[in-house]
C-alpha cells in the first residue's frame, strides 16, 4: 500500500447539515478538495482512508471520484468500525453510503461484528491512524465534537512518529475559502 491520508472532520448533523441544499456544503467540498489534491501532490498520497461515518468522511469519498479525474491511481479504502454502521441512518443517507462503497477499491470493518460498544470506536481512531501516514481533519478548537477522538489518538501517534502530520481545515480556512468563491466565481452559489 502506497502512502495513505485519513481524512475525517465532523459528521453531517454536528455542522448542523441535514441535507445537500445547506449553503455550506460546498464551500466544505471545495476546501476538501483542494486540501486533498494539494497534499497528493505534495505527499505523494496514493490511497485516501475513511471510517466511512456520515459528513466530512463521505464527502471525502465522493470527492475521490472527482479527484480520479486528474489521479487516475487514486483509492479509496473504508475501514468501517463495526458491521452495519449504518442500518439506523436515514434512507436517503444509507443509499449515499451505499454508493460511496460502491466507488471504494477496498472496503472492510475493523471488528467484523455489528455495533456492541464505544470501544469499536476507539479501536477505528487508534487503527486508522496507525494505517495512515498523514491526516485531514475539519476540526474548530472551539466546538470539539466527534473529530477531537482523531486528534487525540493522532497527537500521540506523532509525539513518537514525527513524520506523522495533521493538517487542520478550520472555520477560518473555510470563511477564506467563501471568500475567495464569492470572488472569483459569483455565479457559484446559483449552480
Amino acid at each position: 500500500m502506497g502512502k495513505v491520508l485519513l481524512v475525517t472532520g465532523y459528521k453531517a448533523h454536528e455542522l448542523g447539515i441535514f441535507n445537500d441544499s445547506h449553503p455550506g456544503l460546498p464551500i466544505i467540498k471545495w476546501v476538501l478538495k483542494n486540501q486533498m489534491q494539494q497534499l497528493i501532490d505534495e505527499k505523494d498520497i496514493e490511497w485516501i482512508l475513511i471510517s466511512g461515518q456520515t459528513g466530512v468522511e463521505l464527502w471525502a469519498g465522493e470527492i475521490v471520484g472527482e479527484l480520479r479525474l486528474d489521479y487516475p491511481e487514486l483509492k479509496l479504502a473504508v475501514l468501517t468500525p463495526f458491521l452495519e454502521q449504518e442500518e439506523n441512518w436515514k434512507e436517503e443517507t444509507q443509499e449515499y453510503y451505499q454508493m460511496i462503497l460502491g466507488e471504494a477499491d477496498f472496503v472492510e470493518s475493523i471488528t467484523n461484528r455489528k455495533y456492541e460498544n464505544p470501544g469499536q470506536l476507539k479501536a477505528k481512531n487508534q487503527f486508522l491512524v496507525q494505517k495512515s501516514d498523514s491526516m485531514l481533519v475539519l476540526f474548530d478548537e472551539d466546538t470539539p465534537g466527534s473529530p477531537l477522538f482523531y486528534i487525540n489518538e493522532a497527537k500521540k501517534r506523532e509525539q513518537n512518529d514525527t513524520n506523522y502530520d495533521i493538517i487542520m481545515i478550520t472555520p477560518t480556512d473555510l470563511d477564506m475559502a467563501a471568500q475567495e468563491i464569492r470572488e472569483s466565481n459569483p455565479d457559484y452559489w446559483t449552480q
